[in-house]
């Protein structure tokens, strides 16, 4: 399937839409095959997802294992868990045909009243989260069947680190255990705050502590960033100049979905037989910004006052450190007290994100946009 605008934002397509990452697909391909849980870490938008599902598009991953990938990033509770868990995996059993969902909903013996059919008769993951009353048997049951599919099982769950929020404080050691008890399980936990992964897979007082291989995600180098580029351009008969690539790259540090972004925006305003120079990339950052304007404002709406200057203070510095030293806050006009509130309240709310001392807007296109209003 030949795409409208080849540079993907959202999803995975194929192989051929999908920017190098060689060397990071072999090894966490051969990670897989030789029996290893891995945790992949990298900073948000980097490209975890996409190299986790380019993985699972390989041939000696497609045709031997079972793949699932579930994102839990906006769960909340060990029910809330295994409700994307169960989701995910039915989600993918669907495509494998009726013997395979069968023998999964065979094993979910606690939700086998909830699942619903559609006209042809496939199953539906209807149910909602307060269905699942006990699950710390539903877990058992997904896991059960797991270990038992006809296939290997390959497990991805996307921001791992969202279960140190959960109010069960053993969760950590509910999951090692049932993923030590499996042998047809490969477990993929990708995560993007550092800090956080860290504690969980280095701690040597936490349960997977020494269970699970470390391997983190940099970014695309520029070189082959533009040659990827420049070979689309060409695919539909455009051109687009090294430099304006070069140019992307650098004023977003090589960070995956935001290259995207601008390529794709640069992509259709460029016609078949043009050339795509530096000049035009101011334009399409700002159609971006513009298209997502009344989102940025319903945003910046829930904010209180002293949050939205402490925000702004962040985005003005785009990396920034020291938050509560004099000179930062004089800089910044804030008080300490200001500061460490509002810190609290933006991590809280996911508007900033904090690695190794430094602080910066989750979003960067927000931060651009904020800093026009």
């Amino acid at each position: 399937m030949k795409m409208t605008n080849p540079f993907i934002t959202n999803g995975y397509i194929s192989s051929h839409y999908f920017c190098d990452r060689v060397e990071e697909t072999r090894a966490l391909t051969d990670k897989i095959a030789n029996g290893n849980h891995t945790a992949l870490i990298s900073p948000r938008r980097m490209g975890k997802t996409g190299l986790i599902r380019h993985c699972f598009d390989q041939d000696e991953i497609r045709r031997h294992y079972y793949t699932f990938v579930v994102d839990i990033y906006a769960t909340k509770s060990l029910q809330e868990f295994v409700y994307e868990l169960g989701k995910g995996v039915l989600g993918t059993l669907k495509s494998k045909g009726r013997k395979a969902w069968e023998f999964f909903l065979h094993t979910l013996n606690s939700l086998r009243g909830s699942i619903t059919f559609d006209i042809n008769g496939n199953p539906e993951w209807g149910i909602g989260v307060g269905d699942i009353q006990s699950p710390h048997v539903t877990l058992d049951e997904i896991f059960d069947y797991l270990e038992h599919a006809e296939k290997p099982c390959i497990v991805a769950i996307d921001e791992f680190q969202t279960i140190m929020n959960y109010p069960e404080r053993n969760i950590e050691a509910i999951l090692r255990t049932h993923i030590q008890k499996c042998k047809n399980v490969r477990m993929v936990y990708a995560g993007s705050q550092r800090h956080l992964m860290s504690e969980i897979f280095v701690s040597p007082s936490r349960p997977f502590y020494q269970s699970t291989s470390l391997m983190t995600l940099a970014p695309i180098a520029s070189e082959r960033y533009i040659e990827f580029a420049q070979a689309l351009f060409k695919e539909y008969h455009k051109e687009v100049q090294s430099d304006t690539v070069a140019e992307i790259y650098e004023r977003y540090d090589g960070v995956t979905w935001y290259v995207q972004s601008v390529l794709n925006a640069l992509f259709a305003m460029t016609e078949p037989g043009s050339v795509c120079t530096p000049d035009m990339v101011d334009p399409a950052i700002q159609q971006i910004l513009a298209q997502q304007g009344f989102a940025y404002q319903a945003l910046l709406y829930q904010l209180p006052p002293k949050q939205k200057e402490v925000l702004t203070a962040i985005c003005k510095e785009g990396k920034a450190t020291g938050v509560t030293s004099r000179v930062f806050l004089q800089r910044h006009r804030l008080t300490a007290s200001t500061m460490q509130a509002g810190i609290k309240g933006l991590l809280d709310k996911d508007f900033i994100t904090h690695d190794l001392g430094v602080y910066s807007a989750y979003d960067r296109f927000f931060a651009q946009w904020l800093l026009q209003q």
